[in-house]
């Protein structure tokens, strides 16, 4: 009787914890969630002056704190600067452990840009504000609560839960993922990758439209256009002058248009938005999947900057720089061109054709490598394909996502930005980037002024996310493949 009393109680909680909707985590485990918010908020982890090991050498002493072992919570990094954190849950060893992995590292913001202090958590009017609220430790601050939580109630999962909260995603030299690949691989080693860095759920005025789950991303990429000429005094203008001569090179790179290209997740993508939207896109969206695709329906959908961009690679002008000197002619206009690139294609591919599409010897077009330096060719490594669905990854989402936002239905996508999985899934590590954090689709503030979250989107990305490790590492969960007939990395 006592045994099975304890397996009632058991199911009963199991129960009660995936009956519950949306906002309704513990409140102890809100308010630890905002305090690790506000402390990663207010900790400056910017490539120029900031420090992403305080941040990780912060949560590293939240875990200890609540008895994780020594040797499963480390902070190592190249520098004194670029510090990564990670640490393990320890689970039954039943299966290969699943890695999540964040990036602590926030872009540039200025105080005169924002209405409030970047780097001071502010809650008003319902969100959160603060720069990497929404990119990304909103979700840091989620993974660190959750396994926290995991180990204050003694939950046992079914295999090892490892954190990896790291460096230089935004940029810098030291990206934390890579390094800790080529470095400490043992550390980090995994079956498959979930990054909190992509997926999420979209909402139109706080309204749940679909659940997305990144299972492929575009590869970044960035080229230098170089114009030179003898210059001169700015009384004797000459025809050739270099920033005209470079203006008229991005004027046709802004008009040119990359091929229509689909792949197995982007016309699992199209295929369900068609479910979801109406009238002439949804339309469109069906008619672009069949063979040969309609041209018309391409020419449509390409006047939405999102649809373009997740079925062409788009490159696009972000810096310019030109001349010495007010009243003089320009010797020298550069240009930087930032492209995200299709899934199959390389930079040195994609570098020929911006050669191609610009048509004149006097331009010339280089590859600005990670470290600054801009070789004449780029790799011709393609990038990685879009890796497969797992079903205990899609299911467990599937089933999560109607528990919470009833209606939305799940989405594949690929991320049309970049993230740190083009380093876990280059190491054979298949990445999905999942969030549960709701976002606007008209108020993405990432890498801009006033960025924010709204309060309960980020208690519902916490109960979310409690919610779907339960539900992969969990016996008693959803069935997932047996580890042993899976190839080993």
């Amino acid at each position: 009787m006592r045994s099975i009393a304890t397996v009632t109680i058991f199911l009963c909680a199991t129960l009660l914890c995936l009956s519950r909707g949306p906002g309704s985590a513990d409140e102890p485990a809100n308010q630890l969630a905002r305090d690790i918010l506000k402390q990663l908020v207010e900790t400056n982890t910017t490539d120029s002056v900031g420090s992403t090991t305080v941040a990780a050498e912060a949560m590293a002493q939240r875990f200890r704190e609540v008895g994780f072992p020594k040797e499963d919570v480390v902070v190592l990094g190249p520098n004194e600067r670029k510090g990564n954190m990670v640490v393990r849950l320890r689970g039954t060893g039943a299966y290969r452990p699943i890695l999540l992995i964040g990036h602590l590292d926030v872009v540039e913001a200025r105080r005169e840009d924002w209405t409030t202090d970047p780097f001071t958590l502010v809650e008003k009017d319902g969100y959160f504000y603060g720069r990497g609220t929404q990119d990304m430790k909103g979700e840091d601050a989620i993974f660190v609560t959750t396994l926290l939580r995991f180990k204050k109630e003694g939950y046992k999962p079914d295999r090892d839960i490892i954190l990896a909260l790291t460096a230089d995603e935004e940029g810098g030299n030291f990206n934390g993922i890579d390094w800790l690949l080529k470095n400490h691989r043992e550390l980090i080693d995994a079956e498959f990758v979930l990054n909190g860095d992509g997926g999420g759920v979209n909402t139109e005025n706080g309204k749940p439209v679909n659940v997305s789950i990144d299972a492929s991303e575009k590869l970044y990429a960035d080229y230098e256009l170089t114009v030179t000429n003898a210059g001169g005094h700015s009384s004797l203008p000459v025809p050739d002058n270099a920033i005209y001569h470079l203006a008229d090179a991005l004027s046709r790179l802004e008009r040119h248009s990359f091929p229509f290209e689909l792949n197995n997740v982007t016309r699992a993508y199209f295929g369900r938005m068609a479910t979801v939207e109406t009238g002439q896109k949804a339309a469109d969206m069906k008619a672009i999947l069949k063979n040969p695709p309609d041209p018309a329906a391409i020419e449509r959908l390409s006047a939405d900057p999102n649809d373009n961009a997740t079925f062409r690679t788009t490159c696009v002008a972000t810096r310019l720089e030109a001349g010495h000197a007010n009243n003089a002619l320009p010797q020298t206009a550069r240009a930087n061109v930032n492209c995200r690139i299709l899934p199959g294609h390389s930079r040195e591919e994609i570098r020929q054709t911006l050669i191609g599409v610009f048509r004149d010897p006097k331009i010339t077009v280089r590859y600005v490598a990670t470290h600054g330096e801009s070789p004449d060719r780029a790799l011709a490594q393609q990038s990685f394909p879009p890796v497969p669905l797992r079903p205990d990854v899609m299911h467990s989402l599937e089933q999560i996502a109607a528990q919470m936002w009833p209606g939305a239905p799940v989405i594949p996508t690929m991320a049309t930005g970049a993230s740190d999985a083009v380093y876990t899934t280059a190491a054979g590590l298949p990445t999905y980037g999942i969030s549960g954090i709701a976002i606007d689709m008209d108020d993405v503030r990432a890498h801009g002024k006033d960025e924010r979250i709204r309060t309960q989107s980020f208690y519902d990305g916490l109960e979310f996310r409690y919610r779907y490790l339960k539900a992969l590492t969990s016996a008693e969960s959803f069935s997932k493949p047996d580890s042993r007939d899976r190839n080993p990395l």
